[in-house]
């Protein structure tokens, strides 16, 4: 008798067969195993792809939560604008309609507790007699109501030589001159002939001093030697000289934009950041699947290829072919 072949024997044969089987079809038995094989290699790998994943995913929830946040907030301040500021009016017109408000508006709550309500919520500097009255939240309130009503704006710092802030203004763009507007004090900066002032109008200190004593209280010490649209210093270890290298590289990077709607905007800043992470986890997804299947020749899901699948064959009709059952004729089936 001959000897009984094992069982490991067997199971050799038996995938030899289905690999000589599979040699006329696509890809043969070896070659599917041979990525599973080797998908335990890559243990680093596989955690950083889903890892990825996992972000890309959160960051795109936030960013779908943070538009719609956003486009409620653009919707109140529209509201908002409309009851305040004419539909018709010129921009030193909307610009007065805004500070009338402010100046003489109906009355503002107060809260309790002002050092804990947000400074950067639209909502909440609008509707707040403290907020109103401090500089940095009343130019914000301002500057919000100025871009819902179609104006171009931006915040302007008051510093100290030690780049310290001492105050905040607004800049309003009208016949094409940037017009210094100061919210807290409702008043747009004129000189002594009722002319609307810049800001290089007002590093003169001569026009500085006629447009301080058109203003009742204005403090003297609120002059323009030093500004700027963003504060650096803020940032730690003072920002490790950002603005040096910047006005080296890009002069004018501090007027390019208005650096305010990003800084001082809650669900603008979460959207701008939610989409920026987006971005960044979205090319690092594509990065990690091209080594993927460039280099590691690891097999993963395909989404792309199987959302595609999935709408070709929602939208298309399928095709029904004769029945070869001797029960159904085919003249029945083509009918």
């Amino acid at each position: 008798m001959g000897r009984a072949s094992s069982p490991d024997g067997i199971f050799i044969f038996a995938i030899f067969q289905l690999a000589v089987k599979d040699r006329s079809g696509a890809e043969s038995l070896w070659s599917h195993s041979l990525p599973l094989l080797r998908s335990t290699k890559h243990g680093f790998f596989r955690s950083a792809w889903w890892g990825t994943n996992l972000l890309l995913v959160i960051a795109t929830l936030c960013l779908i939560y943070s538009a719609g946040w956003e486009h409620s907030v653009r919707q109140y301040l529209r509201g908002f604008s409309d009851a305040v500021v004419p539909d018709m009016a010129t921009a030193e017109q909307k610009v007065e309609a805004i500070l009338a408000w402010m100046r003489s508006g109906p009355p503002q709550p107060m809260a309790a507790h002002p050092e804990e309500l947000s400074k950067r919520d639209p909502e909440t500097t609008l509707n707040y007699q403290q907020l109103l009255s401090a500089c940095g939240t009343a130019t914000n309130a301002f500057l919000n109501l100025a871009r819902s009503s179609g104006l171009s704006v931006r915040r302007l710092l008051l510093l100290t030589p030690q780049h310290n802030t001492k105050h905040v203004v607004a800049e309003v763009l009208i016949d094409g001159s940037w017009v210094i507007v100061d919210p807290t004090y409702r008043t747009i900066m004129r000189d002594e002939n009722g002319l609307y002032l810049t800001r290089r109008d007002l590093q003169d200190p001569t026009v500085f001093a006629q447009a301080a004593k058109t203003v009742p209280n204005y403090p003297t010490e609120y002059n323009y030697d030093n500004f700027a649209h963003v504060r650096l210093a803020r940032l730690p270890m003072q920002g490790l000289g950002l603005r040096q290298v910047l006005n080296r590289f890009f002069p004018a990077w501090d007027e390019a934009m208005d650096w305010s709607l990003i800084l001082e905007r809650e669900s603008f800043f979460a959207l701008v950041a939610s989409f920026i992470a987006t971005l960044l986890f979205l090319s690092l997804r594509i990065s990690l699947a091209w080594y993927a299947d460039r280099h590691l020749k690891i097999t993963r899901f395909h989404l792309r290829e199987h959302l595609w699948r999935a709408v070709w064959a929602f939208f298309t009709t399928p095709e029904i072919k004769p029945s070869s059952s001797p029960f159904l004729p085919t003249s029945e089936i083509k009918q």
